[in-house]
């Protein structure tokens, strides 16, 4: 079971605000606050605030990062931090996948694809195991491995693996192979039927109507699957379920535009970020809502959401002065 993400409400009195005893800012303004939440001003716009170092959620949020679109086609380095490289995606998704379709060329030069199950190695390589009736169709050692993955049943994110078809010789690695196998599905299998793939450039696409990039063998091998990938799921479930309006705030709040947010619905959660699909009025719009800070775990994406929720509470009732540039909104879906 997730943890429950804390909604916050009108009942709750943010940390920023000052004890019942105290009724000095360091502006020109002064202000005294009761202890109830009715008698609360908001504060003028140019009123600079001493926050309060006790609240742990505005050390990650007093100048948070703001939205940019997820998909631009040369993406520059600043760019890349806020998102995982196209390597890093490629890995994530063969990690969470155990089908796909592998493709080769037969005798008469027909390219051919057959639905296969394979497991990955710590190098990302896909093994497989192939029985006699698949092997008479695979006569070409150039092949290839499409693998989809669905999030949240509105993006298809994709890569193909491109590289040689070879039946490993060396013992150690066929015992290796062999062990990687059980533990992926639970079975013994003949260490006759084993075949690898050995990776030379992969395909990548974020969803169907996207443009592809081309990935390095290299930079693919070297990159790690993404940290939350076994509970990135859950967590835009539970965003999109249980959280839709602390959801929809945040996303009026991290993304620049006049328009009232109508609907907002979370597609996947990896360590830098959230991809989010905006709805504004009749038009809808993808866009990259990065985290103050990198996470490593399902814990860490929680607790930056919930740090997010907060200041966007804040900024919504004036009482914090948001002092971001906010990102643009570049990519319409329609």
């Amino acid at each position: 079971m997730l943890p429950q993400i804390r909604s916050l409400s009108p009942r709750y009195v943010p940390s920023i605000l000052p004890p019942a005893t105290t009724s000095h800012f360091s502006t020109s303004k002064l202000i005294s606050f009761s202890t109830t939440l009715s008698s609360i001003k908001p504060f003028a716009k140019n009123t600079k605030v001493s926050l309060s170092k006790n609240n742990p959620c505005l050390n990650l949020s007093i100048k948070p990062l703001k939205c940019s679109v997820s998909v631009i086609p040369e993406p520059t380095q600043i760019d890349l931090q806020k998102k995982p490289s196209p390597a890093e995606v490629a890995r994530t998704i063969i990690e969470l996948s155990s089908v796909g379709t592998l493709s080769t060329l037969t005798s008469e030069g027909w390219p051919l694809g057959i639905g296969v199950r394979f497991a990955v190695d710590s190098n990302g390589t896909p093994i497989f195991c192939l029985n006699s009736s698949d092997r008479r169709f695979l006569l070409d050692r150039k092949s290839s491995l499409h693998v989809q993955f669905e999030q949240s049943g509105t993006r298809t994110t994709q890569c193909t693996l491109q590289g040689s078809l070879d039946k490993p010789e060396d013992r150690a690695a066929l015992k290796k192979f062999h062990s990687i196998w059980e533990r992926r599905f639970g079975e013994e299998v003949d260490a006759d039927l084993i075949y690898v793939v050995s990776v030379e450039k992969i395909f990548q696409k974020e969803d169907f109507k996207e443009d592809g990039i081309w990935v390095d063998s290299s930079e693919y091998k070297i990159a790690n699957p993404d940290p939350l990938r076994d509970s990135a799921k859950n967590i835009v479930n539970e965003i999109n379920t249980n959280q839709t309006e602390d959801f929809e705030r945040i996303c009026s709040v991290y993304v620049d535009s006049d328009l009232k947010v109508t609907h907002a619905k979370a597609i996947w959660v990896d360590r830098l970020g959230l991809d989010v699909h905006i709805h504004f009025e009749r038009a809808m719009f993808e866009v990259r809502i990065p985290f103050p800070r990198e996470v490593t775990d399902e814990k860490g994406a929680k607790s930056s959401f919930n740090c997010m929720s907060q200041l966007a509470w804040e900024v919504e009732k004036s009482y914090t002065i948001p002092e971001f540039e906010k990102g643009k909104l570049l990519k319409q879906i329609r």
